[in-house]
């Protein structure tokens, strides 16, 4: 594997990138070997177990597997889907009142087994619940909505299918963008204006993709839904007042460990696109980013500080005085930008407006059958990561616009 400094040309061969999908798995496995089966028999059933309170009890039950015929990259990561949602599930199957202190060694040691091999945290992430959970009903149709499925689900019906899916299709639409990346390091490095100024047109027409695919969520999932029902599986034991303390990982070790939630930050695409861009992002907000990539497939983490090391794409396009070159680098961060726009306007929907609500049924103090009235008080202004959400993106959204060169006379 060429290492990042060296001077044969830059590619994703090495980066578990599909030319297809991006930094989605491709073809994920449904089955693992039949010694596991009691791990996917509670799995499979997660939101039922949880509406009728005996996922816990399933789960004390369940034999203690040794991970040791978990062989291939396929089945390890449908081996943590399983575990990961079935740990959620353990933690939050009674909401907030009634959190737990420690994972029971038949789930924990598994689980922490599957993560060292995999190098991911033992803990619920994005790269589980999005990039390694979905199958097509018909394998030759097409990767859309319609032909989609989810592998392993929370409570939480439709509106769960379609928080993973529509967050799914996000990622398909940025493959074209990562597929030019190359091409952009290329081009700075051997100086071909034209083809980096191609390149970079794709990509912003891939992050417009992005936006437009995220405009679905809207249509596939209901906010009252996912603030009072779905949200709490996907929150972590880390900077959450419900658990101050972490979770103690039963047969791994006797301290309490602390893990961040699922969280949109845990995607590799925008750390790669702010880094070709030469986007800083400083303080909480930095520290915050930098945190969830040890929340990534290691290979994809690899990928972004190794753009990192490349020359400098803003300063080429500085240099170059080419209004093409200009146009579409301009056009890059603009629509990086009003992605995360787009995203606020999300975030308010479904977490701060609902949140609002919630605090007034509260103050009302009437019985509500509203499921928002449902929904965890902790959790109110913070992102399932456990960053304080609007703040957080707002920033990281200014902080984009800041990487735009200053406009020529």
């Amino acid at each position: 594997m060429a290492s990042a400094d060296s001077k044969a040309p830059f590619s994703l061969d090495s980066y578990y990138v599909s030319e297809e999908l991006g930094f989605i798995l491709p073809e994920p496995l449904e089955e693992l070997p039949p010694y596991y089966q009691e791990w996917m028999d509670i799995a499979l059933r997660i939101p039922e177990l949880v509406q009728s309170h005996e996922l816990r009890s399933h789960v004390n039950k369940m034999p203690l597997l040794s991970s040791e015929f978990l062989q291939k990259h396929r089945e390890l990561r449908l081996a943590h889907v399983a575990l990961s949602m079935m740990a959620m599930a353990y933690v939050w199957q009674e909401g907030e009142k009634d959190t737990v202190e420690m994972l029971p060694r038949s789930l924990a040691v598994p689980f922490w087994e599957v993560s060292q091999r995999l190098g991911f945290p033992p803990i619920f992430t994005h790269a589980d619940g999005v990039l390694a959970n979905w199958k097509k009903k018909d394998p030759k149709g097409p990767f859309d909505m319609d032909n989609l499925e989810l592998l392993v689900s929370i409570p939480g019906g439709e509106s769960v299918r379609g928080f993973f899916l529509v967050t799914l299709l996000v990622e398909l639409a940025a493959a074209p963008a990562l597929r030019n990346i190359p091409t952009v390091i290329n081009g700075v490095r051997s100086g071909d204006t034209e083809a980096v100024a191609r390149a970079l047109e794709g990509i912003s027409q891939s992050m417009q993709d992005m936006t437009d695919a995220l405009k679905l969520m809207q249509v596939y999932v209901e906010p009252a839904v996912f603030y009072g029902k779905m949200r709490i599986y996907l929150s972590g034991w880390r900077d959450n007042p419900c658990m101050p303390n972490g979770l103690i990982y039963e047969g791994v070790q006797t301290e309490p460990m602390e893990y961040s939630g699922g969280s949109a930050a845990q995607s590799s695409l925008l750390h790669c696109f702010d880094e070709l861009l030469g986007v800083k992002h400083e303080g909480n907000s930095a520290s915050f980013l930098i945190r969830m990539r040890n929340y990534m497939v290691p290979a994809h983490k690899r990928l972004i500080q190794d753009i990192s090391l490349q020359p400098s794409l803003r300063s080429f396009v500085e240099q170059q005085a080419c209004e093409r070159l200009n146009q579409a680098f301009h056009q890059c961060v603009t629509k990086l930008t009003a992605l995360r726009s787009y995203h606020i306007n999300v975030v308010s929907r479904f977490i701060t407006v609902p949140a609002a609500r919630a605090r007034q049924l509260r103050n009302q103090s009437q019985s509500s059958s509203e499921m928002v009235s449902e929904a965890p008080t902790a959790l109110e202004e913070r992102g399932t990561g456990g960053s304080s959400i609007i703040t957080f993106l707002k920033t990281v959204r200014d902080e984009t616009k800041d990487a735009l060169l200053p406009e020529t006379s």
